[in-house]
């Protein structure tokens, strides 16, 4: 644990170093930009668009953006998310998930599915909160809530209170 902090912390000091912000390096890091970003002001704005939630339902349960729809990651099932999707393949889609890595996955999947029009939410759920939008839990009600994953990805929410689960070990259950 301590030395995953480490390399994270490392990480995002070298990112500061070279210009960029933490959250540009780590995600020109983990993604290759396959499916264009949309930022939270952006996405403010955006009608008529299918939103989804590619985060796991326990994420989703705790906080999401309004009117998201869950469609996971682990179980992620196309033929599925299809039939909760307009029949029109140039309608807005916008994936999201915590930052916007898991959220590419899934963007790609329905770029290769025939979908035209899909964004990434550049940073995620986690950026959404940052920038003070509002999310609401699995009864609609708005919280201040947000699922983080981990501890250590805990670190990119900035606004909100941090939900995760601790993992416990066989040691911890006796």
């Amino acid at each position: 644990m301590v030395k995953k902090t480490f390399y994270i912390l490392a990480f995002l000091s070298f990112a500061f170093a070279n210009g960029q912000t933490a959250l540009d390096s780590l995600l020109q890091k983990e993604n290759n930009a396959s499916v264009p970003y949309i930022t939270v002001e952006e996405l403010a704005k955006k009608e008529n668009i299918v939103l989804l939630d590619t985060r796991e339902k326990v994420e989703f349960e705790t906080s999401h953006i309004e009117n998201a729809i869950c469609v996971g990651y682990d179980k992620f099932k196309l033929k599925k998310v299809k039939k909760l999707l307009p029949k029109d393949k140039n309608t807005p889609i916008v994936v999201y998930c915590s930052l916007g890595i898991r959220s590419e996955d899934i963007g790609e999947k329905l770029q290769k599915a025939g979908y035209t029009n899909v964004y990434n939410l550049y940073g995620g759920i986690f950026e959404w909160k940052n920038k003070e939008q509002s999310v609401v839990n699995d009864k609609g009600e708005t919280t201040e809530n947000v699922h983080t994953f981990n501890e250590d990805w805990s670190i990119w929410l900035k606004k909100g209170v941090k939900i995760f689960e601790k993992k416990t070990s066989k040691k911890d259950k006796s």
